[in-house]
């Protein structure tokens, strides 16, 4: 599975920006699916996740009522929509499809910088 983010950039705080995560070689329709992010010199960590059919989502306290998963099945295609960005959520922004400890797939990341 290769999965390609697009859609981030520089936004001022405050601003909004959409991520999409699109997959290729093969259907994401049993994975589970989500985001990470990693600040500059930290680790990385979870944002969020949409489990298989997108009945079920959870999200990182700080991102809560802010930030939005979705998936598209048909266009093989995750998203996130982050509404109130602040200058500490910069970061470099990954995606992941998660079926199991084997079968678990990784974006390249995607930088998203929020300006003060």
């Amino acid at each position: 599975v290769l999965l390609v983010e697009s859609g981030g950039g520089l936004v001022q705080s405050g601003g909004s920006l959409s991520l999409s995560c699109t997959a290729s070689g093969r259907t994401l329709n049993n994975f589970c699916v989500g985001w990470f992010r990693q600040p500059p010199g930290r680790d990385r960590e979870f944002v969020g996740g949409i489990n298989w059919n997108g009945g079920y989502t959870r999200y990182t306290n700080s991102v809560k009522g802010r930030f939005t998963i979705s998936r598209d099945t048909a266009k093989n295609t995750m998203y996130l929509q982050m509404n109130g960005l602040k200058p500490e959520e910069t970061a470099v922004y990954y995606c992941v499809a998660d079926k199991g400890p084997r079968d678990l797939y990784w974006g390249q990341g995607v930088q998203v910088t929020v300006s003060s």
